[in-house]
């Protein structure tokens, strides 16, 4: 069966196909939309539509990782982001978690992020002109670096920012070597292919929570069950400089890093023009600008 492409524009994407935030269970759903767009012919990407992620063992070079790294270095030093709203903070330790909007806030990742060969990766996949929805830097130090919880981004990206369908891919790039032991990301292969409703409202300025710790918007653990036994579960391992690139509703988290060894990406979500956002669907007004962009301005070279 041949499915159709989903017109997600935001006058014809009101009705919602992916329901959450419900006040009680539901089943999974199966995927509605497509997971390649267009058309694919980088071999890296050969095993894009049926595992939902693609994993790239060198997308920056040694000089390159060293440049970035002093890049990500600088801006978590920044004392005039202290008080900005865009630096988050771990719960406990109080050490830098994350900082968005980061391809605003460097030039060097502001290049990076339109460089021909990702932005061909992205609209591969999208099969339209992509905008980013989001750009992060994420830290997890050594010995207290906390994890992320399974879940999938397109869950929080609908409900809370509008997007209309998972018509999105993420894209993180290793900093440092990853380890099996150093919280490196987890992933559950095909997963991106089964939609699973969550429970619970949506608060007010819920991001300011979940930035930190994710209790809204996260699967059962019934749900988790039920996917890795369907799925299994894979890990992104490799060397500073690699990549994946995977779909927005791939089953993925990470657990806490307990060894010596930090851990720390580049984090860029591309988004279709074609799926720009509309209102939250389960979230009483949208997040940030800095979270959830809505400059759907193309990206070119």
């Amino acid at each position: 069966m041949v499915l159709q492409h989903t017109d997600t524009r935001p006058e014809t994407a009101r009705y919602d196909r992916y329901p959450t935030r419900l006040g009680t269970p539901v089943p999974h759903l199966e995927r509605a939309d497509p997971t390649v767009w267009g058309k694919i012919d980088s071999p890296e990407l050969a095993s894009f539509d049926t595992d939902g992620f693609a994993i790239f063992d060198e997308l920056l070079t040694p000089e390159e990782v060293a440049e970035f790294s002093g890049e990500v270095t600088r801006i978590a030093a920044d004392p005039a982001l202290r008080d900005d709203d865009r630096l988050i903070v771990e719960k406990s330790s109080n050490r830098v978690r994350s900082i968005f909007e980061v391809h605003q806030l460097s030039a060097a990742v502001a290049e990076l992020v339109r460089r021909p060969r990702i932005l061909r990766l992205a609209e591969q996949v999208l099969g339209s002109e992509v905008y980013v929805h989001q750009s992060r830097v994420n830290y997890m130090p050594g010995f207290r670096g906390t994890g992320f919880y399974w879940h999938s981004d397109f869950e929080t990206w609908h409900a809370e920012d509008g997007m209309p369908a998972p018509r999105a891919v993420s894209l993180s790039i290793a900093l440092t070597d990853n380890y099996p032991i150093n919280g490196s990301l987890m992933v559950m292969p095909g997963s991106h292919r089964t939609f699973v409703p969550c429970l619970g409202s949506t608060p007010a300025e819920h991001y300011r929570e979940s930035l930190q710790e994710q209790e809204i918007g996260v699967p059962t653990t019934e749900d988790i069950t039920t996917l890795a036994n369907r799925y299994g579960i894979s890990q992104f391992t490799g060397r500073a400089g690699s990549a994946l690139l995977f779909d927005s509703n791939l089953m993925h988290g990470s657990s806490n890093n307990i060894t010596p060894f930090p851990r720390s990406n580049i984090f860029v979500v591309f988004n279709s023009v074609e799926n720009t956002l509309v209102e939250p669907f389960a979230a009483p007004a949208p997040r940030p600008s800095y979270i959830g962009s809505r400059d759907f301005t193309p990206l070119s070279a």
